[in-house]
């Protein structure tokens, strides 16, 4: 990593990067920050290098977390010998994946909770393997989805036999859909108890676009971050 030389004391460090002395020192520990070096009292010396690590750890910590934010620094301070390009690009290759499952998501969320139940009668209900020949998925696949909770069937009988409701039913058909367009179990797990009630789709909405709020300002964080590194990278012009 480049250097960029002025004697900077350890608290002139954590004043123009917004953190504390002991944070300081501790991210120095971490590998977050390059070794600094040592007056002949034993006291830190800190440069305008120091500085920008610190400011672009707090962004990427903010757009990828600390955990990765730390291995990015510390791939950052071996580089070129590292994998610093590839961490950046899966950082922002996550944000997009993210981007895509939102919107996937958005769409869900706009055609299920249009779609009112209504007059339901216990012989409107499908056995496991009705439903799975209408949808085009093994039985083996709405197992799955009973245990993690994502369409969760009546028991009938004492040997659990599942009976899927027209309600059911729907999630079943708007799991399926998801699914095949890439969306993960995780998020729909998070998702679907709002998608059932067609009355919480403010809600559901509002939940939508402060997740897309939150993908914003960690995109723009890092943006900040990349740029705030690339001037300490001996990365030459192409």
């Amino acid at each position: 990593m480049a250097s960029l030389q002025s004697a900077l004391r350890t608290v002139d460090v954590a004043r123009r990067a917004g953190y504390s002395v002991q944070q300081v020192r501790n991210l120095e520990r971490d590998g977050v920050l390059p070794p600094a070096a040592r007056s002949p009292s034993g006291y830190r010396r800190y440069t305008e290098a120091h500085v920008h690590s610190a400011v672009a750890y707090r962004a990427f910590a903010a757009g990828t977390g600390p955990v990765e934010a730390k291995r990015i620094m510390r791939a950052a301070h071996a580089y070129p010998g590292s994998d610093l390009l590839a961490l950046l690009d899966a950082a922002h290759a996550r944000l997009a994946t993210e981007r895509r499952d939102l919107a996937l998501a958005r769409r869900a969320a706009e055609a299920i909770t249009a779609e009112p139940i209504e007059d339901v009668r216990p012989s409107d209900s499908l056995t496991i393997s009705e439903l799975a020949a209408a949808l085009g998925v093994r039985t083996s696949t709405l197992r799955h989805w009973d245990a993690e909770g994502l369409v969760v069937p009546r028991r009938t009988t004492p040997r659990g036999a599942r009976r899927y409701a027209p309600a059911d039913v729907r999630d079943a058909r708007i799991v399926q859909q998801l699914r095949m367009a890439g969306h993960r179990i995780a998020p729909l797990k998070a998702l679907m108890p709002h998608l059932r009630d067609a009355h919480h789709r403010n809600t559901v909405m509002t939940t939508l676009t402060a997740r897309d709020a939150a993908i914003e300002t960690r995109s723009k964080a890092l943006l900040q971050a990349t740029t705030t590194l690339a001037a300490l990278l001996p990365i030459p012009p192409v």
